[in-house]
């Protein structure tokens, strides 16, 4: 039995509604929890759905609801999607939150969103659901719905058939994330204090697979360079601590020169802030620079480029699915397997004078500053909105 988006029907014929149970977290400043609230405001809006959330459990007990992260009107449409009746039985389950749980549920199909990072599926990442193999844990007829072919390929080669895993990408809300006229993004900049600065941003957990210190070495090279650049990393602090590891990533890689270079020139946010704080970062910045070694999907480069930012990427990763030479420039990398514990990841590792290289062209070339503030809006709009995300999604369902 399929889910698929609403056509053009005869009007004396009835429309079939199907059921969908999500399951899944909402109120978190967690990639998972922003993408299932903004899939449901999309699915809310289907006629054919017929739409109940299950909030489950936080993976840890320290996170708390946030009521701060979308407007009153948002919060409230969330909140008037009900819970599933008693002994519900849906036609498809979708579940959105870790640990993954691939066990069929009260429905005809169960499907569980999740995502690979670095190439296969984790020791931890089994743990988490309870079995020594992935196989194991597909044992049935559940379906893995996967953001990137980066990610596809992670579970393909910890053991799960090609016909079980599906890529639905991820989306943005091009309503609210786009670029600001550019006189009220002057008028921002000044109250922020950037009129005569250049901003690199970085927004996400803090830790080694976001590529945080190789950023950290290229900006060494990039403030002695440029000494107007900036660098501001947004981190998510109620979620995961990353002061620390800042600290630790800059004493690892750079000269206590280097330090004293970078530190006035580098800001770290790590406050939960709202859609339309993050919204606002993202108009105030010059570039978006992301030097990942592994990640499932990568949202915030999304959203940057809606906002009209240009942004450099590492090359050969999930980015790839999303990006074009008219708004981001592509790191070079190269992919090795690497021991960690008991896992074999297979990271990428980009190239530091590659990642120097690009962040110069972004600062030297204005015109191509320009040419990605039109074409990478106009890029996510035609392709990545939540609505060509839900029509995929229910294509596949």
């Amino acid at each position: 039995m399929s889910l698929s988006p609403s056509s053009p029907v005869n009007i004396s014929t009835p429309v079939t509604t199907r059921s969908l149970i999500v399951e899944g977290w909402r109120f978190l400043p967690h990639s998972y929890a922003i993408a299932n609230q903004y899939q449901l405001l999309e699915l809310r809006q289907r006629p054919q759905i017929q739409l109940f959330h299950r909030d489950v459990p936080y993976l840890k007990p320290s996170w708390q609801p946030n009521t701060e992260l979308f407007d009153a009107d948002t919060y409230a449409k969330l909140n008037q999607i009900p819970p599933p009746p008693p002994n519900h039985f849906a036609d498809v389950l979708l579940r959105m939150a870790i640990p993954y749980n691939f066990k069929p549920g009260n429905a005809t199909r169960t499907a569980v969103f999740c995502t690979t990072e670095a190439g296969i599926v984790t020791k931890a990442m089994l743990a988490g659901i309870g079995v020594a193999s992935l196989p194991e844990a597909l044992h049935n007829d559940t379906i893995i719905i996967t953001p990137s072919h980066w990610s596809k390929s992670g579970f393909l080669r910890s053991g799960a058939p090609t016909e079980r895993v599906f890529v639905v990408p991820l989306g943005v809300d091009t309503d609210i994330y786009k670029p600001l006229p550019a006189s009220e993004r002057q008028t921002l900049r000044q109250q922020m204090g950037l009129e005569n600065c250049f901003l690199f941003l970085n927004i996400g957990i803090l830790s080694d697979n976001k590529g945080i210190r190789p950023l950290l070495k290229a900006f060494a090279t990039i403030a002695q360079r440029y000494p107007h650049a900036r660098l501001v990393f947004k981190g998510a602090e109620p979620l995961f601590e990353s002061t620390q590891f800042l600290t630790d990533a800059a004493q690892s890689v750079l000269t206590d020169a280097e330090i004293a270079l970078v530190e006035p020139r580098l800001a770290y946010i790590g406050k939960s802030l709202s859609s339309a704080e993050i919204i606002r970062l993202y108009q105030s910045a010059d570039a978006y620079v992301s030097p990942y070694l592994a990640e499932g999907f990568n949202m915030p480069v999304l959203e940057a480029a809606a906002c009209g930012l240009p942004v450099i990427c590492t090359q050969g990763g999930s980015t790839d699915d999303f990006t074009h030479p008219d708004f981001a420039l592509p790191i070079d990398s190269r992919l090795n397997q690497v021991k960690f514990g008991e896992d074999n990841l297979w990271l990428l590792y980009p190239d530091l004078d590659s990642l120097i290289h690009q962040m110069s062209v972004i600062i030297e070339l204005e015109s191509y500053r320009q040419q990605a503030r039109r074409n990478g809006p106009e890029f996510v709009r035609r392709h990545f909105t939540w609505k060509h995300v839900v029509d995929k999604l229910l294509e596949v369902l």
